[in-house]
């Protein structure tokens, strides 16, 4: 079966090419991405009429053909034909109608790229209340290559532009013979030099050939014959790069004195301007961003907590029906202890999720993202990062998985990277249960001034305190990335637009699924591997326990229930698990911790709600009593030395050392698939186990001496 025809959509960012590529492809696309780095690639399939679909490819937004960002070094190799994946036949090039000027340099070059391309127009209504009329007749007649009017919003022009990616498929258009700019006249020995190793070429992709060799992948007798030619006094690439750009724009000038028209001396004020002096105030901006996250993060946190309390639901209530009816075997085991609570561990976040990057896709679509890291940047910068990483930090309050995927709008490798390393320091909602029950136990109920209860100043400084090691651990370690790209924070604030219902739809359910099958599998693994280590222990001691308890039921069987959580507990004890706790229990001494909490950091590393089920279970209660049951045995738990295990010293360091280590397998998954390898997760899981240890040493050696 022949490969279906690819069409590369491509295109200025913030031009309209997603939602033009949503409604092209509908629910018919896929994600995944391209070998080798993280980028996002979508692949959808479209009908063009009753027996002809292609295969569009949505490449990152570029600005030109001299890449800067990793998403523009993604499309470079695309349209450079540099790709093994992605061979398109012809390319869809996306351009606001507002901002021609500057959309018309990328298509120029795209144009003397000799590859067949469809100019679509974006954005016209927008350009009509400017007072601005595009000529596209007279468009195309200068260009060379045919142009559609598309509004995607009102889904209007789409079936004139399937007609005509039809008729360029079948050759009806052919790229134009002449160059948009004399480019021989660039690099003339050069290209005429490279002309036999790259035959039947146009001067202009030969010059990109000899710019950017060193990227491609190229044999290596080309690559050598290349830099032979590359040295040569003649070629300057930076002074090539100086004089197209200044040529193309001579050239577009004269293009739109043709083909627009605007009537408006002076350019009327826009509605988004007239917001911005609001939203981008010195002082109400900043106010407005503040509503604005607050309320991002209590709404995920609001609206998550009833699905995600259904599917715990779903599973405890899966876990009762199949108990009874399932033989008592090994693999029942499996399945009710490890398989269950894996699955349970992946789809109590998908709510959360599709709601965060709902919430996103929202500020996204209506243009007032680009605002927030806009005002955050400054504040960002002095850390090491820029304005895009406030979205991600703030995310992790809900959940770090979530809010770790939402880095890839980073450009910069660095920052991006800087953003994923510390995004886990932020309180997620899953160490709430653990700060609840440690606060309760160690905290008193008092109030200050008669109104500000002491409890919750502690529970706010938590947060607080998580912000601030983030924002220090970045700036040192900002120190150490000796990544070479310099930084620069250049944004275009997009015009405020009502969001696009069916856009935002995509967008969950493209991260929910990507969730759910990469990082699922990972966790899977881990959680199996938890429940084997907490299930298992040496055979001698197991047996014992076992033979043990037996005897005490037979001898007293009206406390056999009694006895049968006391087993439970043994067993847990004398588990590898139990056994890990008491090997490291020297270790975590010094912090105020016994080997009884060693177990529930163990086990606690499925997710750190974990911590208040461990407790339970070697506490010998029930999970249908009430609470107040466990904090009660908690407090009355004591030392061999008949000292409390639960002081003010070892449970503020307790909450410390959750606050600040990487008790979660689910975001160490993403981070691996985030950074494509394991070195990173691993630096992240041993800085952030060193930096909590010594925070909490600290904190239990100085409380413990008062």
């Amino acid at each position: 079966m022949p490969n279906p025809i690819q069409i590369a959509m491509v295109g200025n960012p913030n031009s309209g090419k997603s939602s033009l590529f949503n409604i092209l492809t509908g629910l018919n696309q896929k994600v995944g991405n391209f070998p080798g780095v993280t980028v996002e690639k979508k692949l959808g399939k479209c009908k063009l009429d009753a027996t002809t679909t292609v295969e569009l490819v949505d490449l990152p937004g570029s600005y030109s053909l001299y890449p800067r960002r990793m998403d523009e070094w993604v499309a470079y190799k695309v349209l450079l034909k540099q790709d093994s994946d992605i061979q398109p036949d012809l390319v869809l090039v996306v351009a606001d109608a507002c901002n021609l000027k500057r959309n018309l340099l990328f298509v120029s070059q795209l144009i003397d790229l000799k590859i067949p391309a469809v100019l679509v127009l974006t954005m016209l209504d927008v350009a009509a209340k400017k007072q601005i009329k595009v000529q596209s007749l007279e468009l195309q007649r200068t260009l060379g290559v045919p142009v559609v009017e598309v509004n995607p919003r009102k889904q209007t022009g789409i079936t004139n532009l399937k007609k005509t990616l039809l008729s360029v498929q079948q050759g009806m258009y052919k790229p134009p013979a002449f160059d948009f700019i004399p480019n021989k006249s660039l690099a003339p020995e050069a290209i005429q030099a490279a002309k036999v190793l790259f035959p039947g070429m146009s001067d202009y992709a030969i010059i990109h050939q000899l710019i950017h060799y060193k990227s491609f992948d190229l044999p290596v007798e080309k690559a050598e014959q290349i830099e032979s030619i590359v040295q040569q006094p003649s070629f300057n690439a930076t002074r090539i790069q100086a004089d197209e750009i200044i040529q193309r724009y001579k050239r577009i000038q004269t293009i739109l004195q043709q083909a627009v028209i605007q009537t408006a001396v002076i350019p009327k004020e826009m509605l988004s301007e007239k917001m911005d002096k609001i939203l981008l105030h010195k002082v109400w901006g900043y106010a407005i961003l503040l509503s604005v996250l607050f309320f991002l993060f209590q709404s995920v946190f609001w609206i998550a907590e009833y699905p995600m309390n259904l599917i715990e639901n779903l599973f405890v209530w899966l876990e009762d029906v199949l108990t009874p009816v399932l033989p008592q075997t090994i693999f029942t085991d499996i399945i009710l202890h490890g398989v269950l609570p894996g699955l349970s561990g992946i789809f109590v976040f998908v709510p959360q999720i599709m709601i965060l990057f709902g919430l996103i896709g929202l500020l996204e679509e209506s243009g007032y993202m680009a605002r927030i890291s806009f005002l955050s940047d400054k504040i960002m910068r002095k850390s090491g990062l820029n304005g895009k990483s406030v979205m991600p930090m703030i995310s992790g309050f809900a959940c770090a998985v979530p809010a770790i995927m939402s880095a890839r709008n980073i450009e910069s490798q660095r920052e991006r990277l800087l953003t994923i390393l510390v995004t886990p320091l932020m309180s997620c909602s899953a160490r709430l249960p653990v700060y609840t029950i440690l606060i309760a136990l160690v905290i008193p109920g008092d109030y200050l001034f008669g109104f500000l209860s002491l409890q919750g100043l502690v529970m706010m400084g938590l947060y607080l305190f998580g912000v601030l090691m983030a924002l220090l651990v970045a700036r040192i370690a900002k120190i150490f990335l000796k990544l070479k790209e310099k930084s620069f924070f250049v944004l275009e604030l997009p015009l405020y637009k009502t969001p696009r219902w069916k856009n935002i739809f995509y967008l969950m359910m493209e991260k929910a699924k990507i969730f759910v099958v990469d990082a699922g599998k990972v966790i899977m693994i881990i959680s199996l591997l938890l429940w084997f280590l907490s299930s298992y222990g040496p055979a001698k001691e197991m047996e014992q326990v076992h033979r043990q308890y037996e005897l005490l039921i037979q001898t007293n069987p009206q406390q056999a229930a009694a006895f049968e959580k006391e087993k439970q507990a043994a067993l847990l004890q004398h588990s590898y698990a139990g056994q890990a706790g008491k090997i490291i229990e020297p270790v975590i001494a010094p912090l105020g911790y016994d080997w009884k909490i060693g177990i529930a950091l163990i086990t606690s590393f499925a997710a750190r709600e974990v911590f208040v089920g461990t407790m339970a279970t070697l506490y010998s209660v029930n999970d249908e009593e009430d609470a107040s049951t466990l904090r009660e045995k908690m407090a009355a738990a004591v030392r061999a030395d008949g000292t409390k295990v639960y002081s003010v010293a070892s449970g503020v360091s307790l909450m410390l050392f959750y606050l600040l280590a990487m008790q979660c397998m689910s975001t160490l998954a993403v981070v691996k698939r985030e950074t494509n390898g394991w070195k990173w997760p691993m630096i992240q899981l041993a800085y952030m186990t060193i930096l909590a240890y010594i925070v909490s040493f600290a904190a239990y050696q100085w409380l413990n001496g008062i």
